[in-house]
């Protein structure tokens, strides 16, 4: 099996591409590009048994209703939209708030935070993977919708402080406990761009998770969840340890 991991960024410079081969009982990471055009990550995923994006699927199905409303001229006297509790189910998708609840973390707002560049360019993305015959549904598709950051807290690893390149020294850390967390796992040549890009290390954290979702080893919605999820998208979560995924 191969799984691909997508740390999705508004721009190519920014976005990396793992790819991870699995074997019995071992796996190996084979790739690792940073700088990854539309055109790389359509290809890396065409060649991939399953793909993780680190990217938004959609947008909250309440904030879409109040966007097409406005517009519309119709507006939602319902919606308190003075304070910032009023204004939360247009910013936080029913799948950030699952992640909240389980984590502790709280999701980027795909509809309030720069990351909505991201999720438009994951829109694209999905489109032309659609067009090409791949399986993009937002829960259970080809594709998977992750977040390196939960998952990592998830697998009991450090998640937080990672980031930028004045954390080195704390990305290096991270990167030799997710090591010794995977004994299994051969960063190969590909080790030194993990230690010298977050980007690359989450590429590879989101091609992990991809074997997780292969291995029906993430949450999944259930009930009114999961239609809604259908439409919004939906964070896999890892349940099982990373010793289970080979």
């Amino acid at each position: 099996m191969r799984t691909v991991g997508i740390d999705l960024a508004a721009e190519p410079a920014k976005t990396a591409v793992a790819m991870i081969d699995w074997g019995e009982g071992s796996a190996r990471v084979v790739g690792l590009r940073l700088g990854a055009a539309d055109d790389d990550v359509v290809e890396a995923v065409l060649g991939a048994d399953r793909s993780g994006i680190d990217a938004p699927f959609g947008w909250p199905d309440a904030f879409v209703d109040f966007v097409v409303a406005h517009h519309n001229r119709e507006p939602r006297r319902e919606l308190e939209l003075s304070s910032r509790a009023g204004r939360l189910p247009l910013v936080r998708r029913r799948t950030d708030r699952v992640v909240h609840e389980v984590t502790g973390i709280v999701p980027l707002s795909v509809s309030a935070d720069l990351i909505a560049h991201v999720a438009l360019r994951c829109a694209g993305l999905l489109a032309r993977l659609a067009v090409e015959g791949v399986d993009t549904d937002r829960v259970a598709g080809t594709v998977a919708e992750v977040y390196p950051a939960a998952a990592l807290q998830q697998w009991g690893l450090p998640f937080r402080g990672y980031k930028g390149a004045t954390n080195r020294e704390k990305l290096m850390q991270l990167v030799a406990s997710f090591d010794d967390a995977t004994p299994y796992l051969d960063l190969a040549d590909f080790r030194g761009q993990c230690e010298a890009s977050d980007d690359a290390f989450d590429a590879v954290v989101a091609a992990v998770i991809a074997r997780a979702v292969a291995e029906g080893q993430t949450g999944l919605p259930h009930g009114v969840d999961a239609e809604v999820a259908g439409r919004e998208g939906w964070i896999h979560l890892p349940e099982g340890p990373l010793s289970a995924l080979v």
